[in-house]
């Protein structure tokens, strides 16, 4: 299986925005126990790199992406620290380019149905909706009627309430911020086991709808 597809296996990808290298490793580590199997580390967090290669080098069942990524010097710069994956905010060509170049999987973001073609032409293995809550599940299945070709990643004001319709609409993957990661507010070992079990609330919500069919099945704990 490559890394695209696990990152579609996963199904959700927290998106861990201004995590320090102090507690990187424990927000990983609590995601990863409350059954997260992918995330992604953004590229304006300071030390990104750093962060990356804590992760990948002490969590092997974790697949570790870089988002936020708005250039194809910052994609070479993740892809060089250990990214699995690359997350863009906005279709930019040269970062497509680069991730191509390194075999790297690339989801590009987009909003309007020129932006995704555009994405999807450029070479995007998916293309992220952002901000997704802006313009609501049922975009999306409005925007696969005439684009079917198009994987579609989620991400923006999802939560674990309407993170369901998003998957109904026929999106492939959510990508879940500060709903379930807040950095700044993580540090004790309290705030890690919170984390671990809000992070199971997500994957068992996801279990759960797909044990009784309401999404496509796939999906494992």
């Amino acid at each position: 299986m490559n890394c695209l597809q696990k990152v579609q296996e996963a199904k959700i990808v927290p998106v861990v925005r201004k995590a320090n290298r102090s507690n990187i490793l424990p927000i990983a580590q609590a995601l990863f126990d409350g059954g997260i199997k992918a995330i992604e580390i953004t590229a304006e967090t300071p030390e990104v790199d750093m962060l990356i290669k804590e992760v990948r080098s002490n969590l092997n069942g974790l697949v570790v992406g870089a988002g936020t990524v708005l250039d194809a010097e910052t994609a070479r710069a993740v892809i060089m620290a250990g990214a699995q994956f690359i997350v863009s905010p906005t279709v930019n060509r040269d970062t497509v380019k680069m991730a191509k170049r390194y075999g790297v999987p690339c989801i590009i973001g987009a909003l309007t149905p020129t932006e995704m073609v555009t994405a999807y032409e450029s070479g995007a293995d998916m293309v992220k909706v952002f901000p997704a809550n802006i313009m609501g599940a049922d975009y999306i299945k409005n925007i696969l009627g005439p684009l079917p070709q198009i994987q579609i990643m989620a991400t923006g004001g999802i939560d674990k309430e309407n993170m369901l319709d998003y998957f109904h609409s026929g999106a492939k993957v959510v990508g879940i911020g500060s709903q379930l990661v807040q950095p700044a507010h993580l540090s004790t070992k309290e705030d890690f086991e919170s984390l671990q079990e809000l992070a199971s609330q997500y994957v068992e919500k996801l279990v759960e709808a797909n044990r009784t069919s309401l999404i496509e099945s796939g999906f494992r704990k």
